[in-house]
């Protein structure tokens, strides 16, 4: 593999808790020698740690605090303060507002607030957010998904990811991924409410933002429990002309700059 390309590794992309096989959703975002941490859902901390352990990561960024996104990071709370890890400082993490009291709340069992802050360096998301982490460029969103919840574009090496996190369609989402090379977009819907809000993507939702947003591949993940991968990822290509694969955990995608990405499945 090129060291000059954008990788996503897949460390788990289950809903709404974990399989034996499949953690919830998290991937591993790196370019060069730096890598990010991009949602932290029940079970990933084990994969990642194949990767990389908590010491070597650049940061942490968190679409949103449902548990299946974001249970983790009390995990490696612990595991950054205090096991084997020894900490260079604080882990730089991107997420929703409030996250650093939520964490607090869970992590508290004393009149003394547990230090989360000590563990990780909190910068709260807003629409249209902005951060450089070594050579990766993040834009983030907000999107509709019936609480503060955010997608992400990620851009190194001439190369461009886009993640949905959780969401309904949205105008946002589809001006985020334009022109994108890769659009990692969840699927988690059987079929679309017919009444109340929506706030996931059928299959065809996310084939339909994918061709609108014009990207050059679609990766599907984040499959609802009634579906399999194989039937989102043929209901999405019925609506997207373009490739389309499914964010299959342990899965590394090579997202190189006009190129089609390469894929690296785990090993069996």
């Amino acid at each position: 593999m090129s060291t000059e390309s954008l990788y996503l590794t897949v460390l788990g992309c289950a809903t709404p808790y974990p399989s034996p096989d499949n953690p919830c959703s998290g991937y591993l975002v790196s370019s060069g020698s730096t890598r990010i941490w991009v949602d932290a859902g029940s079970g990933t901390l084990g994969p990642l740690q194949r990767h990389v352990r908590l010491d070597e990561l650049d940061a942490i960024w968190i679409s949103h605090l449902h548990a299946d996104h974001s249970a983790d990071l009390l995990t490696a709370y612990y595991g950054a303060l205090f096991a084997d890890i020894r900490l260079p400082g604080p882990i730089p993490l991107y997420g929703p507002a409030g996250i650093a009291d939520r964490l607090a709340d869970y992590l508290t069992n004393s009149p003394v607030r547990s230090p989360v802050e000590s563990a990780f360096q909190i910068t709260e998301l807003h629409d249209g957010h902005r951060a450089t982490v070594g050579s990766l460029r993040l834009t983030s969103r907000a999107v509709s998904h019936g609480m503060p919840a955010f997608a992400v574009r990620i851009e190194a090496a001439g190369a461009s990811l886009v993640y949905s996190g959780d969401t309904a369609p949205c105008p946002a989402l589809t001006e985020l991924a334009e022109g994108s090379d890769v659009l990692l977009c969840e699927a988690e819907s059987a079929q679309a409410p017919t009444e109340g809000e929506q706030v996931h993507h059928t299959p065809e939702d996310t084939g339909d933002t994918a061709r609108a947003a014009g990207v050059g591949r679609l990766i599907v993940t984040h499959v609802g429990r009634f579906l399999t991968p194989r039937q989102a990822v043929n209901r999405a290509a019925a609506r997207f002309d373009g490739p389309v694969d499914y964010a299959e955990p342990g899965t590394t995608f090579e997202i190189g700059p006009a190129v089609t990405p390469t894929v690296v499945r785990p090993a069996d």
